[in-house]
């Protein structure tokens, strides 16, 4: 590519044919960016360090007793900010993804990727942790390619092999803490203070995966963002010239030329040529390349943008500080759209799309904390006990075995109360003691319906259970009755 380039959005856009990670041959392309400095990267270490300490504590951190996060999916058990809820609030769950995606559509169509530069788990396990234990370890960019460059000694082994050994120790304490995340932390601490011997399943699973997050961010790097990732894929049909993204201002900075090529005032870079022709003016971009340098996944920032950025700030910085070097001001590369740098204007938020989006999203978010705010204190589930006949009793009465769950979706404990509205005659006989149900938990009981047999119509009868707090009814549940010739089906 020279070095003195025109608009690259007005020329044909021949860097879209290939992968900055795979070379002509359909080899890997390895990628050794330069360790960033300025401010947005301070920003992004202050910020990815307050989500680390969040993800590696959360666990720990137990609101009125629960947990702030368990996606216990096999008790099918869900904790969200200490809230518990149950497969009967799956509706909510529909609703809250639904919420989401809507979020995700709204914040991508007006920011581009930035959520995979800022928040993103696999960004920041890369890029604040992974690979600042390559840099402290193995050096900058230069020195890691003059290690791999260099014969099997006894630097680069210990290096590599004191690298390798953190970034397993690393994923297995990743591995470990999502585990926390689904069956809860005393039932992780129970799994690793006993003998290995009690936890073979576990240990092998917890290894494998211990092993895919070390692959990950070992040798698979950037290719997530790139191959793996969908989102990358699904921001290309939201963002268009109008989202807001790092973007190269190619009005200020075309033509490029090289610092050596241009002309100085009092030690100032201008932008004139050295060779006398002031007819030409160049663009402010000396075409050092520390934008490419600096780059995690190998792009060309001044190429436009493309779906491989992630939007990591790292160009930003590396140009904001060659601007200061020359006397140039700063952002060259900044947070901006393609719209208003064509325009030199200001990026454009509300339009046409977003006001659309930002509806949609207010309707599902309010409908959604409307439907939680009221979400009942207790959710009962009655079933007919599985496998088992009516009983005749010597009075004449006919009656069934029901299983009675109780779901408690309140911090304090409740006492609930079940009345067989239908039929009238009917009579409940509630079997093993009391029914108060502990705060954000879960009880279950058995119970005896007995039924006149003037009451009985047909194999199938209806039966309506009111189910009351403190006199309150707060749930109506219709089941069936067998009687004589019915199924013993449920």
């Amino acid at each position: 590519m020279s070095s003195k380039q025109v608009n690259p959005h007005t020329q044909e856009e021949r860097y879209r044919d290939f992968v900055s990670t795979i070379t002509e041959d359909g080899k890997r392309n390895w990628i050794y960016p330069k360790k960033p400095d300025g401010f947005y990267y301070k920003a992004r270490t202050v910020l990815s360090w307050f989500l680390l300490g969040f993800l590696f504590l959360g666990p720990f951190i137990t609101i009125n007793g629960n947990p702030i996060l368990l996606l216990n999916i096999l008790e099918r058990k869900f904790v969200v900010f200490g809230m518990i809820f149950w497969p009967q609030d799956f509706y909510l769950f529909f609703l809250a993804m639904m919420t989401l995606i809507i979020f995700i559509v709204l914040f991508t169509a007006i920011w581009g990727r930035l959520f995979c530069g800022w928040v993103c788990p696999q960004t920041i396990f890369m890029e604040m942790l992974f690979r600042k234990i390559e840099y402290w370890i193995e050096g900058d960019a230069t020195s890691q390619k003059r290690l791999n460059k260099q014969p099997l000694d006894r630097e680069k082994f210990i290096k590599k092999s004191s690298k390798h050994a953190l970034f397993f120790g690393l994923s297995f304490l990743i591995a470990n803490t999502f585990l926390a995340y689904i069956i809860g932390k005393d039932e992780l601490l129970a799994i690793v203070t006993a003998p290995p011997s009690e936890h073979i399943t576990g240990l092998i699973a917890i290894t494998i995966f211990s092993l895919v997050f070390y692959g990950v961010f070992s040798r698979f790097r950037e290719q997530v963002c790139l191959v793996a990732c969908p989102y990358g894929r699904f921001q290309s049909v939201l963002v268009d010239n109008d989202s807001i993204a790092v973007t190269y201002d190619f009005s200020r900075g075309e033509p490029r030329e090289k610092v050596g090529k241009r002309k100085k005032d009092d030690g100032v870079v201008t932008n004139q040529m050295r060779n006398g022709d002031d007819s030409e003016v160049l663009g402010d971009c000396i075409d050092c390349e520390q934008c490419v340098k600096v780059c995690p996944t190998g792009i060309d920032i001044r190429n436009g943008i493309q779906m491989e950025c992630i939007n990591c700030t790292a160009c930003i910085d590396a140009c904001n500080e060659v601007m200061r070097k020359v006397g140039k001001p700063e952002d060259l590369i900044l947070y901006s759209s393609y719209n208003a740098v064509k325009d030199g204007g200001k990026a454009r938020f509300f339009t046409p799309r977003i006001v659309a989006y930002l509806m949609v999203f207010i309707i599902l978010f309010s409908t959604f904390s409307y439907l939680l705010a009221t979400r009942p204190s207790m959710e009962t589930v009655i079933l007919r006990e599985p496998g088992m006949l009516y009983n005749e009793l010597p009075d004449g009465r006919l009656s069934n075995f029901y299983n009675v769950k109780f779901f408690n979706k309140t911090f304090g404990e409740l006492e609930p109360e079940v009345r067989l509205h239908t039929p009238a005659g009917g009579e409940i006989q509630m079997l093993g003691g009391g029914l108060a149900v502990p705060g954000q938990g879960s009880t279950e009981h058995r119970m005896m319906i007995f039924i006149d047999r003037d009451d009985i119509i047909g194999s199938d009868t209806d039966l309506e259970f009111g189910v009351y707090l403190e006199d309150e009814l707060i749930q109506t549940i219709r089941t069936r009755f067998i009687g004589p010739g019915g199924s013993p089906n449920p």
